[in-house]
């Protein structure tokens, strides 16, 4: 049998004061949602400012980044590079910005982000994973 690490309340608070922290140091208004393993949502935070629609966008990174378990960036990458019937798979938000959180090989958790350019949500949401591992 095999086990994993699991997030607590305290690491979700600190994924999502690291996002926030990297975005209000850049003046960037964005929404980041932390999921578990499954993709389920465990916390959201949208900052003043952000579009109330990033909340749905910033959350469906962070459920194909846990499902996938790869960063959203690889799917949108597929698109643009010709795939496009990936366009029709069972995902929403296929955009960068999504980040899988790695513990010892396993996907534990994973970050959105989403409210600036696409480089700009990766960044922060690297910053958030970066501030847990």
């Amino acid at each position: 049998m095999k086990t994993h690490a699991v997030l607590e309340l305290s690491d979700v608070n600190q994924l999502l004061d690291a996002a926030q922290k990297e975005a209000d140091a850049n003046g960037w208004a964005i929404t980041v949602a932390v999921a578990d393993a499954g993709g389920h949502l465990l916390g959201l935070r949208r900052l003043d400012g952000a579009a109330p629609f990033s909340a749905d966008i910033a959350t469906e990174k962070a459920r194909n980044a846990a499902i996938g378990r790869k960063e959203t960036q690889v799917f949108e990458d597929m698109i643009n590079n010709g795939r496009t019937a990936f366009v029709s798979a069972p995902m929403q938000a296929l955009l960068a910005g999504g980040v899988p959180l790695i513990v010892e090989g396993n996907v534990i958790a994973s970050v959105g982000v989403s409210g600036v350019k696409p480089d700009q949500d990766v960044q922060i949401a690297k910053a958030a994973v970066a501030a847990l591992t």
